[in-house]
C-alpha cells in the first residue's frame, strides 16, 4: 500500500511540474523564397545563424505595421505578399523573451529578390554625420540639408517612414542593454 501511495505522489508530482518546452524565436533573417517568385520567407535562426528546424507552428509578426499570423514549418515561414519593386521590409515578433525586430531592404532586380539587413547603427550615422559636417563647415549646411531630404525621400519611398525609422533605432538600443 505505501509503495502505491508514494508511486501516486510521485505521478502527480510529476504531471504538475511535467511541462513542454516552449518554443521562442528570438532570432530570425528575411531571404528570398525559393518556392514562389516575387515573395519572401521568414526563417527562424540561432545566434550563429543557423536554420532552427525544431521550431513549428504559428507564430505573430508584424511585417511593416501589419500583423500577420505566419505557419512556421521546420523553421522557415512564408510571407505571402507579393514584392513589386524593392523596398523596406520591418519585421517584429514579440514573444515571452521581448520583442525582437529587424529591418531589411530589399532589392528587386530582374525577376530576383536580394534582401540586404539594415542596422540600427547605419541609420543613426549617416543623419548624426550629415548633422555632424553641416556643423564643422558651414558652406556645407546647404548641402547637408539637401542629402538629408534626399535621405528621408528616399526612405519613405521605399516604405521606411519616420516612426519605423526610429522605431527600429529605438529597438537596436535596447538590444544593447
Amino acid at each position: 500500500m505505501r509503495k502505491f501511495l508514494l508511486l501516486l505522489c510521485l505521478y502527480i508530482t510529476y504531471s504538475f511540474t511535467a511541462s513542454a518546452d516552449t518554443i521562442a524565436i528570438d532570432h530570425f533573417v528575411i531571404k528570398e523564397n525559393p518556392f514562389a517568385k516575387d515573395e519572401v520567407a521568414i526563417i527562424a535562426t540561432d545566434t550563429a545563424g543557423n536554420i532552427r528546424e525544431n521550431v513549428s507552428g504559428i507564430f505573430t509578426f508584424t511585417v511593416n505595421g501589419f500583423q500577420e499570423a505566419l505557419s512556421f514549418d521546420k523553421g522557415t515561414a512564408f510571407y505571402r505578399h507579393k514584392i513589386d519593386k524593392s523596398m523596406f521590409l520591418y519585421s517584429k515578433h514579440e514573444n515571452d523573451n521581448g520583442t525582437h525586430s529587424i529591418l531589411y531592404y530589399v532589392y528587386k532586380h530582374d525577376s530576383k529578390l536580394s534582401p540586404w539587413h539594415i542596422s540600427w547603427m547605419l541609420l543613426l550615422a549617416i543623419p548624426c554625420a550629415l548633422i555632424l559636417l553641416a556643423y564643422m563647415f558651414k558652406r556645407f549646411i546647404i548641402i547637408a540639408v539637401i542629402i538629408f531630404v534626399i535621405f528621408f525621400y528616399f526612405n519613405h519611398h521605399n516604405g521606411l517612414s519616420i516612426p519605423t525609422f526610429f522605431e527600429s533605432i529605438i529597438d537596436g538600443l535596447k538590444g544593447m542593454f
